[in-house]
Order: structure tokens, then C-alpha cells, then sequence
């Protein structure tokens, strides 16, 4: 069996809004909507992954606000761990590159998402 690829997410939030984007055509998972996040570099630290993850992705500088939680999810593709953090923009008036965009909290269960994201979206859902 092969180890999880490592993976990083910036789950953030902004006067009650999350930042989520659609995975494009070509990609594992695409059509799935996504937090910010990507692959850990070798020696990178599973925070720093996910700050740059948002920089790359949505064009984003964000602060980690905490360590939220590890899931363990295999896909058809291959097993992942998924570290997700707690994230806010450092901008007052933060405008993502697209597909990321604001959506309200309360709106999260109109989207589809990977299924390693099932245990973050029952958590932002019901706060």
C-alpha cells in the first residue's frame, strides 16, 4: 500500500464567508469544488504549504489562525492526508484569482466537494 500523499488547506473565512474554487477539467477530482490547498513540498511544514497553496491558487496572502484537523481519505487516485487550517485573509478587501470565490458559510451545502472534505464542511456548516 502506498503512504498518503500530503497534502495542505487553507480554509478561509472572512465576515462569515469561505473562500472556495472549482477543480478544472483534466484534474483528479475536477468538477469538485475546493478549499485553497495543494501538495506539501518535501521539508515544507504542512502550514507554510497551505499559505502558499493560497498565494498560488486564489492570489491570497492569509495568516493560519490555527490547526484544525488531519483526514486520511483514499481515492481512486491514491490515498491523501489532508492537514486543514483555520486561515483569514491579511487584506481588508481581499478580491481571489478565479475560480476562487466568497461564498456565505450557510451556502457551503450547495456545493460538491471531495469527500476528505466531509469532516471541515460538517464542522462550518453547523457553527
Amino acid at each position: 500500500m502506498s503512504e498518503p500523499v500530503e497534502i495542505a488547506v487553507a480554509v478561509v473565512e472572512h465576515h462569515g464567508h469561505v473562500l472556495i474554487g472549482l477543480r478544472p477539467p483534466g484534474t483528479p477530482l475536477a468538477g469538485y469544488w475546493e478549499f485553497p490547498g495543494g501538495k506539501i513540498a518535501p521539508g515544507e511544514h504542512p502550514e507554510v504549504a497551505a499559505i502558499r497553496e493560497c498565494r498560488e491558487e486564489a492570489g491570497l496572502e492569509i495568516r493560519v489562525v490555527r490547526a484544525w484537523l488531519k483526514v486520511e481519505h483514499r481515492y481512486e487516485h491514491g490515498p491523501v492526508r489532508v492537514h486543514f487550517f483555520a486561515a483569514e485573509p491579511l487584506t481588508p478587501r481581499p478580491f481571489p484569482h478565479a475560480p476562487f470565490r466568497w461564498v456565505r458559510r450557510s451556502e457551503l451545502h450547495e456545493y460538491t466537494f471531495p469527500p476528505a472534505n466531509a469532516p471541515i464542511l460538517a464542522e462550518l456548516i453547523s457553527t
